[in-house]
């Protein structure tokens, strides 16, 4: 079977509240799309964050000591640091217009991944700005179980974001939340084309799909954060983040 990614169109933009796993069901059927066994939908983590309430004012944000501390190298608004510090474990790198940290989920990535682009909070006024979801995992859980309790089928659900690469220039898409599909796939014990064993290959099958579906969703006014995916090479299974974060005592970049 060939892999397809095709776009969910005519998508809302998201508010806090909002039934955003009723609203995917709806358009699926409205775009021709009925939910097949093995079938994996990828969203976008802005939309997920919005109906979750992960917006944050920084009219209501106090700058701490450390935040000013690295304002005049990093040429950011301190109150947009301390967020950074706050859903951080800790700093890796400063320089200016970017601070790369280990999240409070344990991944690295720029800034925290607080977004400003395409953030509006309807119910008030104000500077805002959005969070992660605070666990991605149990969002992507809790969807797939929303939809399979109207299409009892078996699906995967894949919550992505835009990261930066060590040593590469530009943004791809990769995993954030993963529920029921494999976030790594072990081909240790397996033959390649000339018999010979596979030793160490271990495929990040989360963040190949993520990057594919990102190509489709755009990255910037597109209007696609939904992605309906058929095809996928590999068995579906519970899996989640963590079996795509590499130990420390393992990782030779930090």
């Amino acid at each position: 079977m060939a892999l397809t990614l095709t776009p969910v169109q005519g998508l809302p933009i998201f508010k806090q509240g909002d039934n955003l796993s009723a609203t995917i069901f709806i358009l699926l059927a409205e775009n021709g799309i009925i939910l097949q066994d093995g079938d994996i939908l990828v969203i976008a983590q802005k939309i997920v964050s919005k109906v979750e309430g992960r917006f944050v004012n920084l009219e209501s944000v106090r700058p701490s000591s450390l935040a000013l501390a690295y304002q005049p190298i990093v040429q950011k608004d301190p109150r947009l640091i301390e967020l950074i510090l706050r859903e951080s474990n800790s700093v890796l790198r400063i320089r200016q217009g970017v601070i790369i940290v280990e999240h409070k989920m344990g991944f690295i990535c720029a800034n925290a991944g607080i977004d400003h682009s395409n953030v509006t909070n309807p119910s008030d006024e104000g500077e805002y700005v959005l969070l992660l979801p605070e666990n991605p995992d149990v969002s992507a859980q809790h969807i797939r179980k929303e939809l399979h309790e109207n299409c009892a089928k078996s699906i995967g659900i894949l919550i992505i974001d835009s990261h930066g690469r060590t040593w590469r220039n530009g943004t791809v898409g990769v995993a954030i939340g993963v529920s029921g599909l494999p976030a790594l796939t072990d081909l240790r014990g397996t033959k390649d084309l000339f018999g010979r064993v596979l030793q160490i290959t271990q495929v990040a099958t989360a963040d190949e799909l993520a990057a594919a579906a990102s190509l489709v969703m755009g990255q910037a006014g597109e209007g696609t954060p939904v992605i309906h995916v058929r095809g996928f090479p590999y068995p579906l299974r519970e899996s989640g983040l963590s079996e795509l974060l590499r130990p420390k005592t393992q990782d030779l970049f930090r």
